[in-house]
């Protein structure tokens, strides 16, 4: 009853933050929607802190903190231009030595510290590594300890780097692009770190000590309750992006998009299991894969692209993927009755509202029942059609001030869509769909 308490009062605060959020939306570049440190030269430090679950848990994690700032989960965000040579100074506050590897970076050179099996290590307390290496490559990679890996990337030593490509713009649609061809072009882009933790290594490294973990079978019999996106369980992965009241886990994950755009996922298999991560509403379409578009030649675009309904994210890989939603064929108008013109462009779609204009018009096709013989979650907005509120029942929390569409993306393995088997939790978020009016952050 007390964890079950301790959810629910979590869960509040984290969707009211959401709800927030969504009220005092800004209008920046959609290109700005992964939150992330840009530049060449960053400075990262090894520490201890700690971490929230959304079931009320704290737990001891080990993260790559940016300068002087607090540890995080995961390790920051590095968005850099291609062809830029960057540069990673690392120092260790840690009990044991640490290090940084950089898997479909080539070149990668390590000044300083001390010798390891993989790469230059910071020894605890000991001077700096400097790890060098040229953004050869636009694309979706991952970063993490090569230091004993089984024991620091569960600690949380991991972390993502996108490189932008040769001419890419923020502002400029054509070339707002993952690669180097205009197949990869998207309108909004979203970054899916997942991972996972099993409390049994955290609790023991925290009170006896990480020589402990030699006496029990923990990383043998790996068995983690927590499943995270970004560092966070829901319904704490729908709070605000750098809320206060996760210091260590600045990164949120709501995606939101209108009808029509092309949302890019950023998918990285950041743990050591294997998640079947499903996107409801529609299939994405894998357009690359480790930092590689997915082509048969050099000039071929993504022509071995693939449509899928659940990406398979294996642990240190990643994904490209293109996620749409049109509303194309549901059958009924998806902006209802209210007022409003359909001129269609060359593939049928409203050349402003994106709508589907073979509907245009068409009723929703069932009755609904009286709200007295339902149940309302909190994210529905009481009407069918997009951008459209109805009435609310008395007392019923409304947590979709846009009246969006919203579609739930999990992962497909049950019990990871929970907090130490309390639902709803771990990896779990929400897409929403909104009217072409409302900005979106």
């Amino acid at each position: 009853m007390r964890r079950a308490a301790l959810f629910t009062a979590v869960a509040v605060v984290s969707l009211w933050a959401a709800s927030a959020e969504a009220k005092t939306a800004r209008t920046p570049s959609p290109a700005t929607s992964i939150n992330g440190l840009t530049g060449t030269s960053f400075t990262f430090t090894a520490k201890a802190d700690r971490i929230t679950t959304g079931d009320g848990n704290s737990l001891l994690f080990w993260g790559y903190a940016a300068g002087a700032g607090r540890a995080q989960y995961p390790g920051p965000t590095l968005i850099v231009n291609q062809g830029a040579t960057v540069s990673i100074t690392l120092t260790n506050q840690l009990p044991v030595p640490v290090s940084i590897v950089f898997p479909g970076q080539e070149g990668v050179t390590a000044t300083g510290g001390s010798p390891g099996l993989v790469t230059r290590e910071a020894l605890p307390g000991g001077p700096a590594v400097v790890y060098t290496f040229v953004a050869s490559n636009p694309g979706t990679f991952l970063y993490g300890s090569g230091t004993t890996p089984e024991i620091q990337n569960e600690m949380g030593l991991f972390g993502a780097i996108i490189v932008r490509p040769t001419g890419f713009s923020a502002t400029n649609a054509a070339n707002r692009r993952a690669y180097n061809h205009a197949d990869s072009q998207y309108d909004r882009e979203y970054l899916f770190l997942l991972s996972e933790m099993d409390p049994r290594i955290h609790l023991l490294v925290e009170h006896n000590g990480l020589n402990a973990l030699t006496a029990t079978d923990f990383l043998s019999d790996y068995f983690p309750n927590y499943w995270f996106i970004n560092g966070r369980t829901a319904p704490d992965t729908m709070a605000a992006a750098g809320s206060p009241l996760y210091p260590t886990q600045p990164y949120n994950i709501v995606p939101r998009m209108h009808p029509g755009e092309r949302l890019l996922m950023r998918v990285i298999g950041g743990g050591r299991d294997l998640h079947p991560f499903h996107h409801h509403g529609n299939h994405a379409r894998i357009i690359a894969r480790d930092g590689r578009l997915l082509r048969s030649s050099p000039a071929a675009g993504a022509d071995l692209a693939y449509d899928v309904f659940t990406i398979q994210s294996v642990p240190g890989s990643t994904f490209d993927a293109i996620w749409e939603w049109t509303g194309k064929g549901l059958g009924w108008d998806i902006y209802g009755s209210t007022p409003h013109t359909c001129t269609p462009d060359p593939n049928g779609f409203d050349v402003t509202t994106r709508e589907w204009c073979a509907d245009h018009g068409k009723p929703f096709p069932v009755l609904l029942p009286d709200q007295r013989n339902l149940t309302f979650g909190e994210f529905y907005h009481f009407s069918p059609f997009l951008g459209v509120k109805g009435s609310v029942p008395p007392g019923q929390t409304l947590l979709n001030p846009t009246a969006g569409y919203m579609h739930m993306w999990h992962s497909h393995t049950e019990k990871e869509m929970t907090n130490f088997d309390i639902f709803p939790g771990g990896m779990m978020t929400m897409v929403i769909i909104e009217l072409l009016s409302v900005p979106i952050p």
